[in-house]
Protein backbone atom coordinates (compact mmCIF):
# COMPACT_ATOMS: atom_id res chain seq x y z
CA UNK A 1 0.00 0.00 0.00
CA UNK A 2 1.19 3.50 -0.28
CA UNK A 3 1.23 6.52 1.93
CA UNK A 4 0.22 9.91 0.92
CA UNK A 5 1.27 12.92 3.52
CA UNK A 6 -1.60 14.72 5.36
CA UNK A 7 -1.46 18.30 5.97
CA UNK A 8 -2.84 17.81 9.75
CA UNK A 9 -0.67 17.23 12.59
CA UNK A 10 -2.22 15.67 15.79
CA UNK A 11 -0.74 13.83 19.28
CA UNK A 12 -0.73 9.76 19.50
CA UNK A 13 -4.07 10.13 21.41
CA UNK A 14 -6.04 12.60 18.99
CA UNK A 15 -4.71 10.01 16.38
CA UNK A 16 -5.87 6.90 17.90
CA UNK A 17 -9.39 8.81 18.30
CA UNK A 18 -9.50 10.25 15.15
CA UNK A 19 -8.37 7.16 12.97
CA UNK A 20 -11.17 4.64 13.17
CA UNK A 21 -13.83 7.59 12.40
CA UNK A 22 -12.12 7.90 8.85
CA UNK A 23 -13.09 6.01 5.54
CA UNK A 24 -9.56 5.16 4.76
CA UNK A 25 -6.43 4.06 6.81
CA UNK A 26 -3.73 6.43 7.89
CA UNK A 27 -0.46 5.66 9.56
CA UNK A 28 0.76 7.97 11.82
CA UNK A 29 4.35 9.03 12.17
CA UNK A 30 6.01 11.50 14.42
CA UNK A 31 2.55 13.27 14.73
CA UNK A 32 1.86 13.33 11.08
CA UNK A 33 -0.72 11.19 9.20
CA UNK A 34 -0.52 9.45 5.84
CA UNK A 35 -3.25 8.22 3.86
CA UNK A 36 -3.16 4.41 2.76
CA UNK A 37 -3.98 4.30 -0.68
CA UNK A 38 -5.55 0.85 -2.06
CA UNK A 39 -2.72 -2.13 -3.53
CA UNK A 40 -3.15 -3.82 -6.72
CA UNK A 41 -5.09 -7.16 -7.31
CA UNK A 42 -1.99 -9.20 -7.43
CA UNK A 43 -1.21 -7.67 -4.27
CA UNK A 44 -4.05 -8.38 -2.41
CA UNK A 45 -4.50 -12.10 -4.06
CA UNK A 46 -0.88 -12.45 -2.54
CA UNK A 47 -1.78 -11.48 0.94
CA UNK A 48 -5.19 -13.76 0.89
CA UNK A 49 -3.34 -16.58 0.01
CA UNK A 50 -0.34 -16.29 3.02
CA UNK A 51 -3.39 -15.64 5.26
CA UNK A 52 -5.26 -18.75 4.18
CA UNK A 53 -2.41 -20.88 4.20
CA UNK A 54 -1.37 -19.59 7.73
CA UNK A 55 -4.33 -19.01 9.32
CA UNK A 56 -4.99 -22.45 10.78
CA UNK A 57 -1.48 -23.44 11.67
CA UNK A 58 -1.51 -19.68 13.41
CA UNK A 59 -4.85 -20.15 15.58
CA UNK A 60 -3.44 -23.90 16.43
CA UNK A 61 -0.46 -22.10 18.08
CA UNK A 62 -2.65 -19.51 20.02
CA UNK A 63 -1.32 -16.82 17.91
CA UNK A 64 -3.33 -13.94 16.52
CA UNK A 65 -2.68 -13.30 12.97
CA UNK A 66 -4.10 -9.93 11.07
CA UNK A 67 -4.13 -8.16 7.61
CA UNK A 68 -4.18 -4.99 5.75
CA UNK A 69 -6.64 -3.25 8.83
CA UNK A 70 -4.57 -4.26 12.03
CA UNK A 71 -2.27 -1.12 13.06
CA UNK A 72 1.33 -2.87 14.44
CA UNK A 73 2.98 -0.01 17.40
CA UNK A 74 6.44 0.47 15.84
CA UNK A 75 7.63 2.98 18.42
CA UNK A 76 5.52 5.59 20.81
CA UNK A 77 5.00 7.80 17.90
CA UNK A 78 4.92 5.45 14.51
CA UNK A 79 1.94 3.51 13.53
CA UNK A 80 1.97 1.09 10.49
CA UNK A 81 -0.17 -1.02 8.79
CA UNK A 82 1.98 -4.14 7.28
CA UNK A 83 0.02 -6.55 4.94
CA UNK A 84 0.05 -9.13 7.44
CA UNK A 85 1.08 -9.73 11.11
CA UNK A 86 1.46 -12.26 13.66
CA UNK A 87 1.90 -11.88 17.58
CA UNK A 88 1.55 -14.90 19.66
CA UNK A 89 2.30 -12.52 23.08
CA UNK A 90 -0.12 -12.96 25.64
CA UNK A 91 -0.77 -9.15 25.80
CA UNK A 92 -1.75 -8.79 22.10
CA UNK A 93 -4.38 -11.35 22.25
CA UNK A 94 -6.45 -8.63 23.76
CA UNK A 95 -5.49 -5.89 21.55
CA UNK A 96 -8.47 -3.84 20.59
CA UNK A 97 -6.26 -0.63 18.67
CA UNK A 98 -2.81 -1.96 17.93
CA UNK A 99 -1.00 -4.55 18.17
CA UNK A 100 2.50 -4.13 20.16
CA UNK A 101 4.73 -6.95 20.18
CA UNK A 102 4.76 -8.46 16.67
CA UNK A 103 6.87 -12.21 15.63
CA UNK A 104 6.34 -11.91 12.01
CA UNK A 105 5.58 -9.00 10.01
CA UNK A 106 4.71 -9.37 6.09
CA UNK A 107 5.09 -6.39 3.55
CA UNK A 108 4.26 -7.10 -0.22
CA UNK A 109 5.64 -4.81 -2.46
CA UNK A 110 4.27 -2.39 -4.73
CA UNK A 111 6.66 -0.38 -7.11
CA UNK A 112 5.52 2.47 -5.44
CA UNK A 113 6.29 1.07 -1.86
CA UNK A 114 9.15 -1.12 -2.06
CA UNK A 115 12.38 0.76 -1.77
CA UNK A 116 10.34 2.21 1.26
CA UNK A 117 9.28 -1.05 2.74
CA UNK A 118 13.16 -2.48 2.28
CA UNK A 119 14.48 1.21 3.93
CA UNK A 120 13.05 3.30 6.14
CA UNK A 121 9.78 0.57 7.27
CA UNK A 122 12.69 -2.48 7.90
CA UNK A 123 14.78 0.28 9.86
CA UNK A 124 11.69 1.09 11.47
CA UNK A 125 10.64 -2.71 12.48
CA UNK A 126 13.90 -3.71 13.43
CA UNK A 127 13.55 -1.68 16.80
CA UNK A 128 11.04 -3.70 17.93
CA UNK A 129 12.48 -6.47 19.88
CA UNK A 130 9.53 -9.10 19.49
CA UNK A 131 10.05 -8.98 15.91
CA UNK A 132 11.97 -12.22 14.81
CA UNK A 133 11.25 -12.33 11.17
CA UNK A 134 10.17 -9.44 7.95
CA UNK A 135 8.94 -11.32 4.94
CA UNK A 136 8.78 -9.14 1.54
CA UNK A 137 6.54 -10.78 -1.08
CA UNK A 138 7.54 -9.57 -4.65
CA UNK A 139 4.19 -8.11 -6.44
CA UNK A 140 5.69 -8.20 -9.75
CA UNK A 141 7.49 -11.15 -9.94
CA UNK A 142 7.77 -14.72 -8.22
CA UNK A 143 10.28 -14.12 -5.40
CA UNK A 144 10.42 -13.35 -1.03
CA UNK A 145 12.84 -12.57 0.81
CA UNK A 146 13.00 -13.16 4.55
CA UNK A 147 14.87 -11.21 7.15
CA UNK A 148 15.14 -13.22 10.18
CA UNK A 149 16.70 -11.88 13.69
CA UNK A 150 20.29 -13.33 14.41
CA UNK A 151 22.47 -12.38 17.35
CA UNK A 152 22.35 -8.77 18.85
CA UNK A 153 21.66 -6.52 15.98
CA UNK A 154 22.40 -8.95 13.49
CA UNK A 155 19.84 -9.75 10.83
CA UNK A 156 20.22 -12.57 8.37
CA UNK A 157 19.07 -12.76 4.62
CA UNK A 158 17.61 -15.45 2.79
CA UNK A 159 15.80 -15.21 -0.52
CA UNK A 160 13.68 -16.94 -1.67
CA UNK A 161 12.36 -18.04 -5.86
CA UNK A 162 10.06 -19.96 -8.06
CA UNK A 163 10.12 -23.61 -7.07
CA UNK A 164 11.57 -22.92 -3.26
CA UNK A 165 9.30 -23.95 -0.18
CA UNK A 166 9.57 -21.12 2.59
CA UNK A 167 10.78 -21.15 6.35
CA UNK A 168 9.12 -19.34 8.47
CA UNK A 169 10.89 -19.92 11.76
CA UNK A 170 9.40 -17.96 13.89
CA UNK A 171 6.07 -20.12 13.85
CA UNK A 172 7.46 -22.95 12.97
CA UNK A 173 6.02 -23.49 9.29
CA UNK A 174 6.84 -23.95 5.56
CA UNK A 175 5.23 -23.45 2.42
CA UNK A 176 6.06 -23.94 -1.11
CA UNK A 177 6.73 -20.06 -2.85
CA UNK A 178 4.19 -21.42 -5.46
CA UNK A 179 1.19 -21.37 -2.91
CA UNK A 180 1.60 -17.94 -2.72
CA UNK A 181 1.64 -17.11 -6.28
CA UNK A 182 -1.86 -19.69 -7.08
CA UNK A 183 -3.51 -17.91 -9.09
CA UNK A 184 -2.27 -15.13 -9.10
CA UNK A 185 -1.26 -12.51 -12.06
CA UNK A 186 1.74 -10.80 -12.04
CA UNK A 187 1.87 -7.07 -12.47
CA UNK A 188 4.44 -6.46 -15.70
Amino acid sequence: MIATAQPQKMSVEAYLEWEPCQELRYEYVNGEVYAMTGGSLPHNDIAVNLLTALYPHIRAQGCRINIADAKVNVAPPIYRYPDLVVSCDERDRTAVNAIHYPKLIVEVLSPGTEAFDRGNKFKEYRSLPSLEEYVLISSTQIGVEIYRRGEGRLWLYYPYQDGDTLKLESIGFELPIALLYDAVQLES
